[in-house]
């Protein structure tokens, strides 16, 4: 499909592997200019591989969220390598890394930096890249959250009550840059084999004697049985093309929503 979006600058955040990889090669794909940015090295290899399947102006950042100092740096280099940044995406997202049920379970200490990441980077990637957008009256922004943002699931009330808070903050900047013509979106994922559920399945697992314990693929059939109505995974290509249309003049009304790739999850909720 061609969106409008050739030759735009788009940064993602959280690029270099799941949701966010397939996020860039999306835009990638449509002809944007992508800033791949991650905290991991490996983020290079990411934009590398873009540029030998599909070429066009790619470069990629290392560079933590957490960082505002190092947000405002990567801000300025990429408007420079690429030009004026259009289009930017929040891809970045931890859990605690244990298992909730009931939530004292963990202890008060497993949740500042799930907070710090998932809440307070995306404060700081917006602060660091809205103001050329301001000033230029045009642009997107979209924010992954998650299902778990929305029904308080239990599996990690770190990570549920941090994507809440980050719909919540999405709603508010969408607010306050309406009069700028800038739109801000939330897309929310389901049940996505991504690394992040690989640690979700892991950290459930070390609460299980070993003999009890199920394989990945069990444990992903079982839920998705359980909650998901169309009882398919999601991939991050489903994620990917929704957040790569309401970037585009085809989503040119919509913003402040929150919207959900998830096989119906919600719904059956």
């Amino acid at each position: 499909m061609n969106l409008g979006l050739s030759e735009q600058t788009v940064v993602v955040l959280g690029a270099a592997s799941g949701i966010g990889r397939a996020i860039a090669q999306t835009f990638a794909n449509e002809g944007a200019h992508v800033a791949l940015v991650d905290r991991a090295a490996s983020v290079v290899d990411s934009a590398q591989q873009i540029i030998e399947t599909q070429g066009g102006k790619i470069m990629s950042v290392v560079a933590d969220v957490i960082d505002y100092a190092a947000m405002q740096q990567a801000a300025a280099h990429i408007e420079k390598g690429l030009g004026p940044v259009a289009h930017v995406v929040f891809a970045v997202g931890i859990g605690s890394g244990k298992t909730g049920f009931p939530f004292w379970n963990l202890t008060p200490e497993d949740w500042p930096r799930v907070f710090q990441v998932n809440v307070q980077g995306a404060v700081n990637a917006t602060h660091a890249f809205i103001p050329a957008m301001i000033e230029r009256r045009n642009g997107t922004l979209a924010f992954l959250s998650s299902v778990a943002g929305q029904i308080g699931s239990q599996t990690d009330p770190p990570y549920s009550a941090s994507k809440a808070a980050l719909i919540n903050f999405a709603q508010c900047a969408a607010k306050d840059l309406a009069p700028y013509n800038i739109r801000v979106n939330t897309v929310n994922p389901g049940m996505v084999d991504t690394p992040l559920n690989h640690r979700i399945w892991a950290a459930y697992c070390e609460t299980l004697p070993v003999e009890q314990r199920p394989t990945f693929d069990e444990w992903g059939a079982e839920k998705i049985k359980r909650v998901v109505p169309l009882n398919r995974w999601q991939q991050p290509e489903d994620i990917a093309d929704l957040v790569v249309f309401l970037a585009s003049t085809h989503a040119n009304n919509i913003t402040g929503q929150t919207m959900n790739v998830d096989g119906g999850f919600v719904m059956h909720w």
